[in-house]
């Protein structure tokens, strides 16, 4: 009996010692794009492997899923950025933004999304928060792919993301990962903002896509 509690009990430290250090480099991946830089990508990527395994043993199917698409996405925003910096003089490279119609478009075809993942990971898995654990993948599929786009506007993705995570991760006693969330939503609204002013002061840029 004993050693089953210690067990739990080792079991229950590496599961939040691994949880503290991909939340501490998720932070600096957040804190690092807000500032444009470069770096915020191998951080993502040590994030992600980290975050797989917390997920998967959480039983957050679809955010299991989500973070293996990050990592792919770190390469691709690491390359991006980078492409991004040689097209022109300012360090950083330009930043974008698209019209509402085309926002309101791909958040027709990311609900959907969602709405269908939710119910297969409802009927087929045992993943718990199934639809609402969904919506948030396929947002946070999309908005990864507007932060390496450099679009201004996927902060405020991210501020409602954030906010429906921290319920979420709040339900699941992943206190790391709910105080990074709220610390995220936080960073979400500056980002925005800062983004946006490097937008209204740069030369008209026109977004490829």
């Amino acid at each position: 009996m004993n050693e089953l509690i210690t067990q739990a009990i080792a079991q229950w430290q590496l599961m939040h010692s691994l949880e503290l250090a991909a939340t501490l480099l998720a932070l600096a991946y957040v804190i690092l794009a807000l500032k444009q830089s470069l770096w915020c990508w191998p951080a993502a990527l040590l994030s992600t492997v980290l975050f797989t395994h917390v997920m998967w043993q959480s039983a957050l199917l679809s955010d299991a899923l989500l973070q293996l698409y990050y990592a792919a996405m770190a390469l691709y925003g690491w390359w991006r950025w980078q492409q991004l910096r040689q097209s022109a003089p300012d360090q950083r490279g330009p930043v974008y933004e698209w019209a509402w119609q085309r926002h309101a478009v791909l958040i027709g075809i990311t609900a959907t999304a969602g709405v269908a993942l939710g119910a297969f990971m409802a009927n087929y898995t045992r993943a718990d928060f199934a639809y609402l654990d969904a919506q948030t993948t396929v947002f946070s599929v999309m908005a990864t792919w507007l932060v390496a786009r450099k679009l201004v506007s996927n902060w405020l993705y991210w501020v409602v993301i954030d906010a429906v995570s921290i319920f979420v991760y709040a339900q699941k006693h992943l206190y790391f990962l709910t105080g990074l969330f709220m610390l995220y939503t936080v960073i979400a609204i500056a980002g925005y903002f800062i983004w946006r002013s490097h937008y209204q002061q740069q030369p008209a840029v026109r977004l490829s896509m």
